[in-house]
């Protein structure tokens, strides 16, 4: 009982582990059995197991060599054990190597890293949110995690490919969401609008049922969901398609706005947009006056003024900052 239940543990095993175990027992054995064979020729056992790998690496210094035909025999069934246990290592290890490596690339491997963004779903969307952020910071990881695509889509090295259905915790676990910074999930399109949107509060849902605290990014097609998926704890959520009849609006009514957009959207990617808080000395200035300070003191443009949950861009020049307000400004 005690002997199978130590062959299953050791079967158990990796093939790597396994091949190193069994070397190291033949070089003892047959360096015990020279030693046995010739105490003359191998006065200790140490002489022995030198021998012992030295012939079994195929080096063979030749310090020491059996004399005897015993020896010698025993010295030929070593070289056979040694040639076949290299091959067999080198042969195992290459394959452990190709196996974990498809594994990364197929996406059935897991996260070890923190502080990275993970990024649900895979569309021109995301590829184009992928290449921005890796244009703005290439040292940031990005995890990407999707159950249709067959491997990972990207050739970018700070790219980790999970596959598997992201509204399972297992799969979100391997993505190692909970040392993770942000999430973003992509709508599926493949889906009709509400069937889209319910996948993605169920998938916002999931992540913050297993880390509560991640800053999560959700993109909504229908209005009406909107409200569930701030319910289900969404910091952000993006319209796509009231951002898209906003662009096609204004083509309408003024032609090549569309271009001119895009183009802004464009150079907006090497400046930073954010919110500061105002100050208790901005605190009873004008929209004006807080414009001209901020541009003259740091270079920075104010745009809007957010109250509250009301948000003012470009407000009129007499607009009064209060000290609860947040500034939206755009920096280099």
């Amino acid at each position: 009982m005690r002997f199978h239940s130590i062959l299953i543990s050791y079967l158990r095993l990796p093939i790597v582990v396994r091949l190193v175990i069994i070397a190291l027992l033949s070089i003892f054995l047959f360096g015990f059995l020279i030693h046995l064979i010739e105490p003359t020729n191998f006065t200790t056992l140490f002489d022995g197991i030198w021998w012992a790998i030295v012939t079994i690496s195929t080096v063979g210094y030749g310090d020491f060599s059996p004399n005897s035909q015993l020896g010698k025999v025993v010295g030929i069934m070593l070289i056979l054990v040694g040639t076949g246990f290299m091959t067999l290592y080198f042969a195992s290890l290459s394959a452990a190597t190709v196996t974990k490596q498809n594994s990364f690339l197929e996406g059935a491997s897991s996260y070890k890293g923190k502080k990275h963004v993970i990024l649900v779903g895979w569309n021109e969307r995301a590829r184009e949110t992928l290449t921005q952020l890796y244009g703005i910071n290439e040292k940031l990881s990005i995890v990407l995690v999707d159950e249709t695509l067959p491997k990972n889509p990207v050739s970018l090295t700070n790219v980790t490919f999970i596959k598997g259905n992201p509204t399972h915790d297992a799969t979100l676990q391997r993505a190692n969401i909970e040392e993770a910074e942000m999430i973003i999930i992509s709508a599926d399109q493949s889906k009709n609008e509400v069937q889209s949107d319910m996948a993605t509060i169920l998938t916002l849902v999931t992540a913050k049922g297993v880390n509560p605290s991640i800053y999560s990014i959700v993109e909504i097609l229908t209005s009406k969901q909107i409200i569930n998926a701030k319910r289900a704890g969404a910091e952000e959520v993006i319209q796509t398609n009231k951002l898209a009849s906003y662009v096609m609006t204004n083509s309408i009514i003024s032609h090549g706005i569309s271009e001119t957009l895009l183009f802004m959207l464009d150079h907006l990617a090497g400046n930073k947009i954010e919110y500061i808080e105002a100050t208790e000395e901005d605190a009873g200035q004008t929209y004006q006056v807080m414009i001209n300070k901020l541009l003259v003191s740091n270079n920075t443009l104010l745009i809007g003024i957010k109250r509250g949950e009301d948000s003012y861009i470009n407000p009129s020049p007499t607009f009064l900052i209060r000290n609860s307000d947040e500034l939206l400004v755009m920096r280099h």
